[in-house]
């Protein structure tokens, strides 16, 4: 199907006082389109900072990151904040829910942020979201009086309202019990099949991996394993 996400040998170093710390070494990874892929490793293996990178929230400090074809170094703040408003969607470990806003408010947020659609068109893709991850019931509450999992539900509609190539959830089950993480996850990859969306979890979590299509391990801010059963290419610090 071709690649949404190429990292060609991907350095990212972080100045701490006077040191630098290298939290990746030369990463080369490429995702196709519609994967369902999770990215493995334990804490301060370099997953988040990955998954950062291709979420367009840093940019290498050298290689190149190209997410939906475009090279991420080569853009200015204005338009890394288009393309992740245009093509990304993100959830979050902490849901990142606006508190004040019920959860109809909350998932139409991005949508009044991209701008271009009708009062109601915005309505009629956020009731068919909400209805989706299952909230009907729930379109006027706030997220205070929500469970952690419908909390998660919000998050995942919010993310996905905009109609985004690529979600990005950065460990998406680790404030929910095992049940209710399945079925979170479970979701996810209904959505993944039907929509055909590209999911890339940073994860520890097994019941992610397992249901993963594709995992990709790292340590010490290198690939271990491709998930594509060899070794990625590493390029030179």
């Amino acid at each position: 199907m071709g690649a949404i996400v190429e990292v060609s040998n991907v350095v990212k170093e972080y100045p701490l006082g006077n040191l630098v710390v290298q939290a990746l070494h030369g990463v080369s990874l490429a995702l196709d389109r519609g994967e369902f892929a999770a990215i493995a490793g334990p804490s301060g293996s370099g997953k988040t900072t990955l998954l950062n990178l291709i979420g367009c929230v840093d940019v290498p400090t050298r290689g190149v990151v190209r997410v939906a074809g475009q090279s991420t170094g080569e853009l200015n703040d204005a338009k890394l904040t288009e393309l992740r408003l245009r093509k990304l969607g993100f959830i979050f470990q902490t849901f990142n829910l606006i508190a004040v806003l019920d959860v109809y408010q909350n998932v139409e947020f991005p949508l009044l942020l991209q701008g271009g659609l009708s009062a109601g068109e915005r309505d009629k893709r956020v009731r068919e979201m909400v209805e989706k991850v299952g909230l009907a019931k729930q379109m006027r509450q706030r997220p205070s009086e929500l469970s952690g999992g419908q909390r998660q539900r919000v998050a995942i509609a919010r993310a996905l309202v905009t109609r985004p190539e690529i979600v990005l959830a950065d460990e998406p089950t680790a404030n929910l019990d095992s049940v209710t993480g399945t079925n979170i996850i479970e979701l996810m990859k209904q959505i993944n099949a039907t929509e055909k969306t590209t999911f890339i979890f940073s994860t520890h979590d097994p019941k992610v991996t397992d249901r993963a299509d594709r995992v990709i391990r790292l340590a010490d801010g290198l690939i271990l394993d491709d998930g594509r059963g060899q070794k990625a290419s590493v390029g030179a610090a």
